[in-house]
């Protein structure tokens, strides 16, 4: 049954009171902190739309509600972040636009999404049997019968149909793309040439690598006209430069030695303990292993000592000062081939009887199939398979550490009930439980504190100039380093668990200083150095990348006018090279043996006639010339099959760019990071 509280852990529960008051909190201090004045923050713009701070933590609360995601690391909250733009911009761009286009999903489409017949993830990921996989249509009017009377049920309903349309709206938009793409029969032809054709012949040419550098003069109106010719190459998004420094917390010799010593006292203590489980439980470092495990499990040094019944360690490994004892021991089969039946745990009296029957040899695999509520096992046998008897924990421990072939056991955990058939049991062998303490090795509090200090000077002597930075960090011993944030990035590449970091530079201005992040075990301190909102970047700071460039296109008219000669033997004379063979190169090639990296050399090439000297052309890295003396042609395209191959890549070229397409005609705005 496809009950409100299955619904709830699908997608989560509605905001509670304590959210809405912590969200009230939070924007409240938006006010004072940031100086909003009571209004409520801009944290982005589409298509023309100021999508603010409450409409976005809305919307950002209700997704994370319907597919229950949990913020466990900056990964889940990175994802959920990136859906919730993406819903948005669904609101404000597609819907509005499918609407223009006449896209539009009907009363009868929607009843085929909810039915099944018309396949659909939203309803699927809603209403499928979590057992068996199968959509579960009997749910859905189940669900509809709680939505009549429960107001939070209905809302949900209207949630997921909402998500069925767009899905629906979508399938159809893209199917509008790809039916308005054509490959004709020249591309056909072409293809089929390219495909089916190698080429092979003598080039020679000159690299623009030997040409120095010096010969040239490149002035500042040759690299503002080749900037100016070529401006979309660099096309950007608004980004935030910052310096940073980082502040290792790494334990001092004095911290290492305090930490042997702590270890050394703890372990004598614990080899004393009559109470191993009690002392495990009281030291915050302690573990208890959940599982029992033979000695080849163990490291040849923890097995000898565990395994006679001794105490292992203190030892320092891995980074950790280690030492362990035995909880406790069991004589255990090795590995163990169960078959299962699972009931409710209501029905205790069911298994009970059905225990009885199966022990005077009832028929198990019958039982199983007729009642066990786990469908994957269930149409098998109930066939678990052979498993180590190191992978069961607790009930299953304790019940099934002395079977043997041809037992048949009842185990309660948790919301089950397991009736287990033995039909393997290895020899018995010594098993063990593991109680251990770690200690790893880092720094003391009081290191902490002095690193920390270091670094509050540091933010202190920063502040000012970039110059100041600068000096602080010599003084200090720390090298600045450069990031750049591009909007929407969330973190510092290169950085981990730098979400604060980012957070604070969309909020700075230009010369700030930031405050002592703790991010990792280590402080961050940052300046913001650059802020750049323009559509373009800056000459200045391509400089190097368009110098390089124009370098090029010199380089290549000067060994240009150094071409002479109505024959390969004597162009290659003329440029102080020799000719070389090439061979297998094809339209597609981007490498050529000899030459390097060079798609328009390759493409030439494939596009020549046979016996002709080429013009000269223009490669990546140098002038080439050439002369194709073969063509080999084999039969390894057809017309239709190109007909096929090329269609179905140029649809899906077109599909994989629309989105990016409509986005950039929406002039998209993303001023998240500052909140979230």
């Amino acid at each position: 049954m496809a009950s409100l509280n299955t619904l709830r852990t699908k997608f989560g529960v509605v905001l509670s009171i304590i959210i809405a008051l912590a969200l009230l909190a939070f924007i409240l201090s938006l006010k004072t902190e940031m100086g909003f004045s009571g209004n409520d923050p801009r944290v982005g713009v589409i298509d023309g739309e100021k999508i603010n701070y409450s409409e976005y933590y809305d919307q950002y609360e209700q997704i994370k509600a319907q597919n229950n995601i949990q913020e466990s690391d900056e990964q889940q909250s990175a994802m959920l972040a990136n859906a919730v733009w993406q819903s948005l911009i669904s609101k404000y761009v597609l819907t509005p636009g499918f609407a223009r286009l006449g896209i539009r999903v009907t009363e009868p489409e929607r009843m085929a999404m909810a039915s099944g017949e018309q396949p659909s993830q939203a309803f699927y990921n809603a209403f499928a049997d979590p057992r068996t996989g199968q959509y579960n249509v009997d749910a859905i009017s189940q669900f509809l019968a709680q939505a009549e009377t429960n107001p939070q049920a209905a809302q949900l309903w209207s949630q997921l149909n909402e998500q069925a349309r767009l899905e629906r709206e979508m399938q159809k938009y893209f199917g509008l793309i790809r039916g308005g793409v054509y490959v004709n029969s020249l591309e056909v032809a072409q293809g089929v040439k390219s495909a089916n054709e190698t080429f092979s012949g003598k080039w020679a040419g000159k690299k623009f690598s030997s040409v120095p550098d010096s010969l040239f003069n490149v002035s500042s109106s040759d690299l503002r006209a080749y900037y100016n010719s070529h401006k979309d190459q660099f096309k950007q998004l608004p980004s935030r430069t910052l310096s940073y420094v980082v502040f290792e917390v790494s334990p001092t010799d004095d911290d290492l030695l305090a930490l042997e010593k702590k270890a050394a006292e703890v372990g004598k203590e614990f080899g004393a303990a009559e109470d191993v489980k009690s002392f495990v439980r009281g030291n915050r470092n302690g573990k208890i292993a959940e599982n029992y495990v033979t000695g080849a499990q163990l490291s040849d040094e923890e097995a000898k000592a565990l395994m006679a019944g001794e105490m292992y360690g203190p030892v320092l490994k891995n980074n950790e000062w280690t030492m362990a004892r035995v909880l406790d021991v069991k004589m255990a089969p090795d590995s163990i081939g169960i078959r299962h039946i699972v009931l409710p745990y209501t029905q205790d009296a069911l298994a009970d009887s059905l225990l009885t029957v199966l022990r005077n040899g009832g028929d198990f695999a019958a039982a199983a199939a007729q009642y066990s509520v786990y469908d994957a096992t269930a149409a098998n046998g109930g066939e678990v398979g052979v498993m180590p008897f190191s992978t069961f924990t607790g009930e299953f421990a304790e019940n099934l550490a002395g079977v043997k072939t041809g037992d048949i056991v009842k185990i309660a955990s948790g919301d089950a009930i397991q009736l287990m058939q033995i039909y393997r049991a290895d020899k018995p062998s010594k098993h063990i439980q593991v109680a251990s303490i770690t200690y790893p090795v880092e720094a003391s509090d009081a290191t902490r504190r002095d690193i920390h200090n270091q670094a509050g000077s540091f933010m202190v002597n920063a502040k000012g100039s970039t110059e100041a930075f600068a000096d602080a960090a010599s003084e200090a011993a720390v090298t600045p380093r450069v990031a750049t944030l591009s909007q929407g990035d969330r973190t510092i590449r290169g950085l981990d668990d730098s979400r604060d970091v980012a957070r604070w530079a969309y909020g700075a201005k230009k010369g700030d200083v930031s405050e002592i992040f703790t991010v990792g075990k280590d402080y961050v301190i940052a300046m913001l150095t650059d802020i750049d909102d323009d559509d373009y970047a800056s000459l200045e700071k391509v400089a190097a990348q368009v110098r390089a460039q124009v370098l090029r296109d010199k380089k290549y008219d000067y060994i240009l006018k150094e071409l002479s000669g109505s024959t390969l033997a004597e162009q290659a004379a003329s440029l102080g090279s020799e000719v070389s063979d090439f061979s297998g190169v094809s339209f597609g090639s981007f490498y050529i043996d000899g030459v390097g990296l060079e798609p328009r050399l390759a493409g030439a090439i494939a596009s020549s006639e046979k016996g002709a000297l080429s013009a000269p052309v223009k490669g990546l890295s140098g002038l080439y010339v050439f002369q194709v003396d073969d063509i080999q042609t084999a039969d390894k395209q057809t017309t239709e099959g190109e007909k096929v191959r090329a269609q179905a890549m140029a649809e899906g070229m077109a599909q994989q760019f629309a989105m990016p397409a409509i986005q950039q005609m929406a002039k998209i705005q993303d001023l998240r990071g500052k909140y979230f």
